[in-house]
């Protein structure tokens, strides 16, 4: 069957999936704990028991370096659903909360239920994880079997070794009639995004991003867009710059060699720190990839070649050049590029206007580290924003003055590895969040629930209404106990 989709997969055939899912959610399959957790184990297993697979797809697709597969995607799926596992029960039951004078007696309480089908199109640059900034595949899968819906999920047609692996193994471990995979590039997405779905999830860029939400807004659909931006990094010159750069370079190019949307983007640093930094960077590369990083087997390859042409035209601008301090050298037939620095390239360049995703790290000057906060305001608000300095008042300042996604102070991209922390964009960055509780929470409807008996009916909410009615009423919604009293007396309020 998965075949006969992968060969035609139009309109009629995603109403006719999305009709078969939903049939599957109506019958209540999907919202019993029993079934949520026997599918979450599944996948645990499908990790564990295809992890030489993965690792092998990752390397096909991306040239992805074994240990970095394992980190960045095999072991936070893991930990993933490990931690679904664990609080599932935790989540589902509903939260009690208080009540007010105005329905005593009662009581109230929040329940989680399934939104029902949705569809989950993700990035290629984590195709397992999507932790890591733009790709979510299993990640939110993981969310959404967790609160109890029927899923289709749209990996990238960029990482085709890692979606047909993803098609193959989720066939095999889960539940199809109410979890689908379809492959696919441009018309099987557009063939999805006809259909009414319940929640649409998309990792991604800004431009694909409009289509899903114009699609979306056709049925209401509410969606979730993760979209990236240029992320900035703030290096001060009070800190341990050896380990400062050896964390800049472990975001930048040891997660996908910058095809990452959390990866720092530009670093903004002072003009007399700046050649320090560089120094800096320029050794712990060497240290980290050789002489010739073009060589080295640590280094992730560009996806594909249109993204290689893409990069090159980004260094290759007469913009920007002359103004390379590292690097430079890449290789299209192994579709590879050296880790790349910039200094000082003009605000108008195509590099400064557009989300690197790749290879080259900008470095821009100012005159004194508090002056990046207002470069930073001064375009969109990114995914993620980094800070690395000993200074409390400056750490205290970026929290405060700077809006991004999420924030490091002293390190890059660690914040998606606690599901303690919501992860999403604002702004052009992208809306909605996720991970740990908060993918349960994403994939959830929070249903307001008052119970009340029939005891205590007060007579002052029906008709005819007299002016002692409405006293108790407007003493009933204030909350005061003492004009309560005293229009229950049939007297005024001193």
């Amino acid at each position: 069957m998965a075949d006969e989709m992968k060969k035609k997969f139009d309109s009629d055939s995603a109403a006719s999936l999305v009709k078969e899912l939903r049939r599957t959610f109506t019958s209540g399959k999907t919202k019993s704990y029993e079934w949520r957790i026997s599918q979450l184990k599944n996948i645990l297993k499908m990790v564990d028991e295809n992890e030489k697979q993965i690792v092998e797809a990752l390397r096909k697709d991306l040239s992805k370096p074994e240990l970095e597969a394992f980190v960045s995607e095999i072991s936070m799926t893991k930990a993933s659903c490990k931690l679904a596992v664990k609080e599932l029960r935790h989540w589902m039951k509903p939260e009690k909360v208080k009540t007010s004078m105005t329905t005593f007696p009662s009581s109230a309480e929040i329940v989680s239920e399934p939104l029902g089908v949705v569809l989950i199109i993700s990035a290629w640059n984590y195709p397992i994880l999507s932790s890591f900034s733009p790709v979510l595949s299993l990640d939110p899968v993981i969310g959404a079997i967790a609160a109890g819906n029927a899923v289709v999920l749209k990996p990238s047609e960029i990482s085709p070794a890692t979606s047909s692996l993803l098609a193959k193994c989720l066939e095999e471990y889960v539940d199809n009639s109410a979890i689908r995979v379809v492959e696919g590039a441009v018309a099987e997405t557009s063939a999805l995004l006809e259909q009414k779905w319940d929640k649409i999830f998309y990792t991604g860029n800004g431009r694909v991003g409009r289509i899903v939400m114009a699609a979306a807004a056709k049925h209401l659909t509410p969606v979730i867009l993760e979209l990236g931006g240029k992320s900035p990094a703030v290096v001060d010159s009070n800190i341990n710059l050896k380990v400062a750069a050896r964390r800049i370079i472990s975001g930048k190019w040891g997660c996908n060699n910058g095809q990452a949307c959390i990866a720092p983007d530009y670093i903004i640093t002072t003009k007399a720190y700046a050649p320090k930094l560089i120094d800096a960077l320029k050794c712990e590369l060497e240290k980290f990839f050789g002489k010739d990083p073009l060589e080295s087997k640590d280094l992730s390859r560009i996806v594909n070649s249109n993204h290689f042409a893409r990069v090159r035209k980004l260094l290759d601008d007469d913009k920007v050049s002359d103004k390379i301090v590292h690097g430079g050298q890449r290789d299209e037939t192994s579709l590879k590029f050296a880790p790349t620095i910039l200094l000082d390239v003009p605000n108008d360049s195509l590099i400064m206007n557009e989300e690197i995703f790749g290879p080259l790290l900008p470095i821009i000057t100012v005159d004194k580290v508090e002056d990046s906060f207002d470069v930073i305001n001064s375009r969109t608000k990114p995914l993620a924003a980094y800070l690395f300095t000993n200074e409390k008042e400056l750490k205290e300042e970026f929290v405060r003055t700077v809006s991004a996604g999420g924030m490091v102070i002293n390190d890059t991209v660690l914040h998606l590895s606690n599901p303690a922390l919501p992860f999403g964009g604002v702004g052009e960055s992208g809306f909605g969040s996720y991970h740990g509780r908060f993918s349960f929470d994403a994939f959830s409807h929070k249903k307001a629930v008052l119970y009340r008996r029939f005891v205590g009916d007060a007579a002052a909410r029906y008709p005819p209404y007299t002016p002692k009615k409405l006293r108790l009423l407007k003493a009933l919604l204030s909350g005061s106990i003492f004009g309560i009293i005293l229009a229950l007396l049939g007297r005024p309020k001193i």
